[in-house]
């Protein structure tokens, strides 16, 4: 945990989002058979947008992540992937690499297109962690990808009574998180309540936003999110942020960013806004243009 001294200051929100739904998730495999919970699935994109995909991954058995994810392309959104335990070695056709660790972020901005593994480096033992797909404007998908493994010392966070709180992305109570975004603006944040407890965070009116409850329980207003679960909050003009209460232990993501309002065309690790683009995509593959040009002899 980043010990580093921060001033807060408080989030004030006159009145809470409430939870518009609770959503489970659906169990699946991906990669070379790994097991996981996808959280935010496609059907969700554009009620959630930015956001493309959540998946959340935690196992004591190795089986069921050992083999990760080879070698595998992406073009037109970016990838975090947030580790809360074990460590897995990232590598990609640009020449970056980078081992996540527990309580690292990994932060990959696909672009124009990229050839990536994620790798497991442990042969027992628990691996958790979550991936979050942030979608790029029809403006950026074509920009050169670009990479940041970010050590969990380096994530900025908070102590506020029995609250800890890391800040990934975007600010909360005045502190700036570990990466900005202007078009998008995302805000992530893992709320960790060590007992009973609230937790407010403002939230512009504009944005959509959720919670995924991984430990214990919280309540939103008059709706309990159990474990394991996401909460898909309310969007309504007149809220101005989130309050979470906790009787317990718990720890939550909450996630919020600003709508692109562009078409969505998606076929597997590809994202763009028309399905001419995706065949370009596929085209640009195969063709080899997802890798560092080589230097001419």
């Amino acid at each position: 945990m980043n010990q580093a001294v921060h001033s807060i200051q408080p989030e004030h929100v006159q009145r809470s989002r409430s939870v518009e739904r609770l959503i489970r998730g659906m169990p699946t495999t991906d990669g070379a058979g790994v097991k996981l919970t996808r959280v935010l699935t496609q059907d969700l994109q554009r009620r959630l947008d930015p956001f493309l995909m959540l998946d959340a991954f935690g196992t004591d058995n190795a089986d069921d992540y050992i083999q990760g994810f080879p070698d595998h392309p992406h073009r037109g959104f970016e990838t975090v992937t947030y580790m809360i335990a074990g460590q897995m070695r990232h590598r990609d056709s640009y020449g970056n690499e980078g081992l996540l660790k527990d309580g690292g972020v990994q932060w990959m901005t696909a672009g124009r297109g990229v050839i990536h593994s994620e790798l497991p480096e442990q042969t027992h033992g628990r691996m958790e962690g979550f991936q979050l797909w942030l979608n790029l404007a029809a403006k950026d998908k074509m920009i050169d990808p670009w990479y940041r493994d970010i050590q969990s010392p380096e994530i900025p966070e908070f102590s506020n009574a029995n609250i800890t709180v890391r800040i990934i992305a975007g600010g909360s109570h005045g502190i700036r998180g570990a990466i900005q975004r202007v078009v998008t603006q995302p805000l992530y944040l893992d709320v960790h309540f060590d007992r009973a407890g609230e937790f407010t965070q403002s939230i512009p009116a504009d944005a959509n936003a959720f919670i995924y409850v991984y430990r214990g329980q919280v309540r939103v207003g008059d709706s309990v999110v159990p474990g394991q679960t996401m909460g898909l909050l309310e969007n309504n003009p007149d809220a101005d942020g989130v309050t979470l209460h906790s009787e317990g232990p718990a720890k939550v993501l909450l996630i919020a960013g600003k709508p692109l309002n562009e078409p969505i065309a998606q076929h597997g690790p590809f994202v763009m806004n028309t399905r001419q683009q995706l065949i370009q995509a596929f085209e640009d593959f195969q063709a080899g243009l997802f890798a560092m040009p080589k230097p001419r002899a």
